[in-house]
């Protein structure tokens, strides 16, 4: 089987990873892609490390056995606190040619490239900002790196519930801007580390200052993806190409697909699978 080749893998714990996914299809439209979303069990924001793990390779498990090489965590909380655990101690003993990639990397890789006052700021779930993922990997890039985070918890029922183009969600949005820059008025960049807050930038842009870079992570995150198959041509060799996509939820399929349709702009059809057996 692991000679057979198999779709681009694209996880999330709901449905912020579409927003990733959307950039990675326009960038590789002739590929083949699975999405699978956890619904039934997000938010994966406000998990223990343990759960998130449990959770994330469970979900790992499930893509490999669809005949999926690579899985894309589309997902902060996941990246932050089950990636390293999977790449080092799991893949291993699951298949050492299969990889799992996230997004948090490729993010500070760029950033670290673009900020000039070397002062950034983060706006991701209470999950992700506590792991402090988002520092220490910028401090890998570069020690002069200052990092300043500011936990959204609203931020993600905001978009779920329909409601980022609403009155409403602009005191939310306002007062976490408001609050990150207080710690700095330095800060040229800010990263939005968690893929449901692109469906708020017109409001993010609304009441951040003009001069600051807002980085959504969705075409970094593919501009990463090109360069890596580019780089490792026996795994872009194992990843077919047939325009297809799959998608999977472990909650109601009609919520799902309701949902979804919201973030991509077009119908689709989904499958609903268990996870927890």
């Amino acid at each position: 089987m692991n000679n057979i080749s198999g779709p681009i893998a694209v996880f999330d714990s709901g449905y912020g990873g579409l927003t990733v996914f959307q950039e990675l299809r326009k960038k590789l439209p002739n590929n083949d892609f699975i999405y699978l979303g956890d619904n039934a069990r997000a938010p994966y924001g406000t998990r223990s490390f343990d759960i998130v793990y449990e959770y994330t390779l469970e979900a790992v498990k499930e893509l490999f056995s669809m005949g999926a090489h690579l899985v894309i965590l589309a997902c902060n909380t996941a990246s932050a606190k089950a990636l390293r655990t999977i790449q080092q101690k799991d893949l291993p003993n699951i298949d050492s040619n299969k990889r799992v990639l996230g997004v948090i990397r490729p993010s500070v890789e760029y950033v670290a490239e673009i900020t000039k006052t070397a002062m950034v700021g983060v706006l991701g779930t209470t999950g992700t900002v506590q792991s402090l993922s988002y520092p220490l990997e910028l401090q890998k890039q570069s020690s002069n790196i200052e990092v300043y985070q500011e936990a959204c918890p609203m931020w993600v029922p905001l978009v779920e519930n329909g409601e980022s183009n609403k009155a409403g969600a602009d005191y939310f949005v306002k007062q976490h801007i408001e609050k990150l820059l207080q710690l700095n008025s330095d800060i040229d960049t800010v990263i939005l580390g968690c893929t449901h807050y692109p469906m708020l930038m017109d409001k993010i842009k609304l009441y951040t200052p003009a001069h600051i870079n807002i980085l959504s992570q969705g075409s970094i995150v593919a501009n990463s993806l090109v360069d890596y198959l580019q780089r490792h041509p026996k795994m872009d060799k194992k990843c077919t190409r047939g325009g297809s996509v799959q998608y999977y939820t472990t909650e109601n399929a009609d919520k799902f697909k309701q949902t979804a349709g919201f973030f991509l702009k077009q119908d689709i059809e989904v499958t609903q699978i268990n996870l927890f057996q």
